[in-house]
């Protein structure tokens, strides 16, 4: 009786034909049609779920360190829904107009004092770089104290008290060039 090649009694021949596992980089190549249809399917958008199906994958490869190995399309999906999450807080706390809608918004015809514009901006490259970077962190670019103290890596009470100390240096660097007072004294 000879015996089929298919059915060889070694175990070694079943081994020799098992897939090698694949590497961290062909994994994710093979998960992209899914990540792309899990990134539209969140947002609802082709040029947002693009540009979250990109910062996935970019994340993903920055923490490759992080994957333990067990399911990694788990890991890639829990990914992305973390993105995805964190760009819609984000958007709720800064909420904005689209362009759109700005067409008919009318540009506010203020008469601002151009010199009033120097002055400031003279006194805040007179602040120390670190509260300067505060001040304009928190106040013009709107971001919470935890979140700037997160970005330049320092406590939270350190943000607030340069906070602190860069608002009283501009309102004294203002008040001192001003010829007539800003506010009546309190």
């Amino acid at each position: 009786m000879s015996q089929n090649p298919d059915q060889s009694t070694s175990g070694t021949a079943r081994e020799a034909q098992a897939p090698a596992p694949l590497s961290f980089e062909a994994q994710i190549l093979a998960l992209l049609p899914t990540l792309r249809r899990y990134s539209r399917s969140l947002t609802r958008s082709d040029t947002e779920s693009e540009d979250l199906l990109q910062d996935c994958v970019e994340k993903a490869l920055l923490s490759r360190a992080q994957w333990r190995g067990s399911n990694f399309k788990s890991w890639t999906y829990r990914i992305m829904t973390n993105l995805h999450l964190n760009a819609r807080r984000s958007v709720a706390r800064r909420p904005s107009v689209g362009i759109e809608e700005a067409e008919t918004v009318a540009a506010s015809t203020s008469a601002d004092d151009p010199l009033e514009k120097n002055r400031l901006v003279q006194a805040l490259e007179t602040l120390p770089k670190d509260a300067r970077a505060v001040l304009m962190l928190v106040v013009v670019e709107g971001y919470a104290y935890q979140e700037v103290a997160d970005m330049l890596e320092i406590p939270v009470g350190t943000v607030m008290s340069r906070l602190s100390r860069a608002r009283q240096a501009l309102r004294e660097k203002m008040r001192e060039e001003n010829v007539i007072p800003l506010r009546r004294p309190r």
